[in-house]
C-alpha cells in the first residue's frame, strides 16, 4: 500500500501508530538527555531557600544565613544496564555563579550530585553543603556522589583551601580536589579561577563506565571546554549510584553567606551532554539585589 491507496479508516490507525511511535520516542529521550538553557517554565522539584527567579535563573540560597537549598530534575534516572549491573556513562555540564558581598569571605558554596532520594530534611548547612550531617557524613549507604565547590576551608572535613572542587563519595573529604582552575588549551599552563568572583563559568562532569574513570572539568564561560581536566580519578560508581536516582544541585550557608545560582544545566546517559545555549543564559543580579 501508499498511504494515499489506503482506505481512511488504515490511514488514521496508520498515522496514530506512528505519533504513539514518536511520542514514546521522545519521551525516552526525555528521560536519558536534557538540557536548560535558563530555567524560566521548568518544574524542577525545589526545596529549602531554592527557587527560580523571575529572570529564570535557578537560585539555590539569596544570601540569607544558615540555610540550604536544593533543586532536582524532576524525574528520577535509571542508571544501572540491569538492577545488579554496571552504571552507564552519563555526562553534565552546568554553569553557575557564586555572589558574595566580601570578596575574600564566601560561604559555603555548592554541589552538583547523585542521590537516591530527593528527602534532604536530615542534611545540615554549612560545611555540609546541604547534603549531609555529621551523624551521616561518611556512611557508604548515603549513595551519594557530588562534585562540590567549596568556598570555605574547613579542616575538620580536610579542605586544601578557599577556592577548590573537589569530587565526593558518599562524604565531604573529597575523594580529590583541586584549587579552582582550567588549564589552558594553548599553554597547558593552569590559570586559577575565584569560585566567588561574580562572574558565570562552566563545569564538566564526565564517567566512563568502562574505564571507572570520573573528569572533572571548569572554565570561564566564554571558553570551550579544555582538553585537560582538572580532576581525573578511577572510581566504580557502579557501587555507589542507585537505580533510579535523583539528580540535581544543593547548597547552603553559614554564618558567611553568599547568593549561589545555576544558571544552566544539561545532562546526557551514554552520550555528552548537549550544549548549553550561553546566548540564552540570564543576566546575574546585582551584587546584594534579592
Amino acid at each position: 500500500y501508499r498511504i494515499a491507496d489506503m482506505p481512511s479508516k488504515k490511514i488514521i490507525f496508520f498515522k496514530l501508530v506512528i505519533s504513539l511511535s514518536l511520542a514514546a520516542r521522545s519521551t525516552g529521550n526525555e528521560d536519558d538527555q536534557f538540557v536548560y538553557s535558563g530555567f524560566t517554565g521548568s518544574n524542577l522539584a525545589l526545596d529549602g531557600n531554592a527557587r527560580i527567579t523571575p529572570s529564570g535563573l535557578l537560585e539555590l540560597t539569596n544570601g540569607t544565613a544558615r540555610v540550604k537549598g536544593h533543586a532536582f530534575h524532576p524525574n528520577p534516572m535509571r542508571f544501572h544496564k540491569s538492577p545488579n549491573g554496571t552504571v552507564h556513562s552519563f555526562s553534565v555540564s552546568f554553569v553557575f555563579a557564586i555572589l558574595s558581598a566580601d570578596p575574600d569571605l564566601s560561604g559555603h558554596g555548592l554541589a552538583f550530585f547523585i542521590a537516591p532520594t530527593r528527602n534532604f530534611s536530615a542534611a545540615f548547612p554549612t560545611q555540609y553543603l546541604g547534603l549531609f550531617s555529621d551523624q551521616n557524613n561518611g556512611d557508604p549507604n548515603n549513595h551519594i556522589f557530588a562534585v562540590e565547590l567549596d568556598t570555605i576551608q574547613n579542616y575538620d572535613l580536610e579542605d586544601i583551601n578557599s577556592n577548590h572542587i573537589g569530587i565526593n563519595i558518599n562524604n565531604l573529604h573529597s575523594v580529590q580536589s583541586h584549587d579552582a582552575g582550567y588549564y589552558s588549551n594553548q599553554s597547558g599552563i593552569f590559570e586559577r579561577l575565584a569560585l566567588n568572583s561574580h562572574k558565570a563559568m562552566q563545569v564538566w562532569v564526565n564517567y566512563d563506565r568502562e574505564a571507572i574513570q570520573i573528569n572533572v572539568t571548569m572554565a570561564p564561560i566564554n571558553l570551550a571546554k579544555p582538553e585537560r581536566p582538572l580532576l581525573s580519578t578511577t572510581f566504580n560508581l557502579s557501587t555507589v549510584i542507585t537505580s533510579p536516582a535523583y539528580i540535581g544541585f544543593s547548597s547552603s550557608t553559614g554564618t558567611v553567606s553568599a547568593q549561589h545560582y545555576v544558571l544552566g544545566w544539561s545532562f546526557g546517559m551514554d552520550s555528552l551532554a548537549p550544549p548549553i545555549d550561553i546566548s540564552k543564559l540570564s543576566e546575574l543580579p546585582r551584587l546584594g539585589q534579592k
